[in-house]
């Protein structure tokens, strides 16, 4: 895989960290400010009902995003150094970010913030162009 990508990939690992980051700064109410702004975009007409379960799950969310870009931050650098022998790894990593886009998209629909399904979309094909440009799933 050519540096390009590599880094492509990387910048988009760091995306999910920082974006983890900034979801666990929501978990406290004097840093929340912009994870509310961000809620009260997706959550269109409604008004936002901020209450204590939500700065609990945006702190939960946060130290998971963290850890699934930490995660697959080291996925993707152990595919690279496998080479041709790194396929499977490239299939599963690309299998997780498909299964997070399906379950974290219906779940925005269902439960009224349809809007996020737009960055979850722009995410997914940000992981899938260096997966498409590259032929890291053919392998």
């Amino acid at each position: 895989m050519s540096d390009f990508w590599r880094n492509w990939l990387t910048i988009w690992c760091v995306a999910v960290i920082l974006f983890g980051a900034t979801l666990l700064a929501g978990g406290i109410p004097a840093t929340a400010g912009p994870v509310m702004m961000l809620l009260d975009q997706l959550n269109g007409a409604a008004p936002l009902e901020i209450t204590p379960a939500l700065y609990f799950a945006n702190g939960v969310l946060g130290g998971v995003s963290v850890g699934w870009g930490v995660g697959t931050l080291g996925a993707i650098r152990v595919a690279i150094d496998l080479g041709d022998q790194g396929a499977r790894l490239w299939r599963w990593t690309a299998a997780g970010v498909v299964t997070w886009f399906v379950t974290d998209s219906t779940l925005s629909v269902t439960t009224g913030f349809g809007f996020n399904v737009i960055p979850n979309t722009l995410f997914l094909i940000t992981f899938f162009v260096p997966m498409l440009a590259t032929g890291a799933l053919k392998r």
